[in-house]
Parts: C-alpha cells; sequence; structure tokens
C-alpha cells in the first residue's frame, strides 16, 4: 500500500508537471497581456519541458529506456545534454526578444541547475523530483509570497516517495533539495530578483 502511495506521489508531482506548472504560472505572473503570456509559455515549454519530455515518452515506447526517469547513468547522461541544450538556446531566445525579466533568470537558473546536475550524474545520481520541486518552492515564493508557503510540505512527501520506491538514498534526495533551491536563490540574488 504504502508503495502505491509513493509511486502515485512520485509521479504527480514529477520533474516535467512541476515544471510546467512553475513556468505557466510564472509567465503569468511577467506578462502585461494574454498574448505575451501565450507566446512566453510556448517558448518557454519548447525550450524545457516539452523536448525532453517528447525524447524520453518515445525512448520509454521504442524500450531504449526502461522508464521515464531512467537509473543508468549513461541513459540520464543523453537527458541531461539534451535538456542543456535546449535551455541554453531557450535562453538566448529569450534574452534576444526581450523575455520579461524574472522568466529569462529563472530559465537561466534552470539551465545552471542541468548543468550542474549533470555534472553531479557523472559519479552520482541527485534526486531531481526534490531538486525540481525546490526550485518551484523559491519560484512561486518570489512570484505569489506566502501564498505559496504551502507548496514547501510537498517537499518532504516527493522525498518521502523516492526513498520509499529506492530510487535515491537520504543524501542523494537532501542534496537534490537543497541544490535546487540554492541555484535558484542564488540566481536570483545576483540578478537582483530577491
Amino acid at each position: 500500500m504504502l508503495q502505491k502511495f509513493a509511486r502515485v506521489v512520485s509521479n504527480i508531482l514529477n520533474p516535467f508537471l512541476v515544471c510546467l506548472i512553475t513556468v505557466v504560472l510564472l509567465v503569468t505572473y511577467t506578462s502585461d497581456s494574454f498574448s505575451s503570456a501565450a507566446k512566453w509559455t510556448a517558448i518557454a515549454l519548447v525550450f524545457s519541458v516539452a523536448p525532453v519530455f517528447i525524447f524520453m515518452f518515445v525512448q520509454v515506447k521504442r524500450k531504449k529506456m526502461e522508464s521515464m526517469f531512467p537509473e543508468g547513468q549513461g541513459q540520464r547522461r543523453v537527458i541531461y545534454a539534451l535538456a542543456s541544450a535546449f535551455s541554453a538556446v531557450g535562453y538566448v531566445m529569450m534574452l534576444r526578444f526581450g523575455a520579461p525579466h524574472l522568466l529569462a533568470v529563472s530559465f537561466l537558473a534552470g539551465l545552471l541547475a542541468v548543468i550542474i546536475f549533470m555534472l553531479i550524474n557523472l559519479f552520482w545520481k541527485i534526486s531531481v523530483h526534490t531538486a525540481f520541486l525546490s526550485s518551484a518552492v523559491v519560484v512561486l515564493t518570489v512570484v505569489l509570497g506566502g501564498q505559496a508557503a504551502w507548496v514547501f510540505v510537498l517537499l518532504p512527501l516527493v522525498g518521502w516517495s523516492r526513498l520509499t520506491l529506492k530510487m535515491h538514498t537520504l543524501a542523494q534526495v537532501i542534496v537534490g533539495a537543497v541544490l535546487g533551491a540554492v541555484i535558484i536563490s542564488g540566481i536570483y540574488w545576483g540578478f537582483g530578483v530577491i
């Protein structure tokens, strides 16, 4: 029963969905019109969540990956490289076409996080689930203030689910959460967002 609940938590609060919701809320907050929000949402998703999700989905369907969140270091390396490349192009596009400051800075933080996680992946498996969720907590707190505080309670739940499913060690879960929050907070602080 606990394993089933842990799998549900892990599947629902996965990095793709967390990123999607965060991007939509961030774009909605930073855009001054519906057309602007639609444009930046499309650009942000095309250069963040969508290509990686589609690649992984196709690889799982072709049985070239065992799951959407693979165990093998080699498979994760390809995913990190793909995410880094798309994020870099997305960040350049945001600068080129004048994205709202908070959105562009958030994209830069995401790019930096993916590169750092890719380097860590060379020797250790950090929890991307907790990293993305802790990053989302920071972003939503900056965007929504105290209204977003409740999102923090999801972090221990996700950490518990990853441990229960034996996908990570306690250290990997904690380091993922801390590093995700530190990277985005550091970039926000460096660029005067907070």
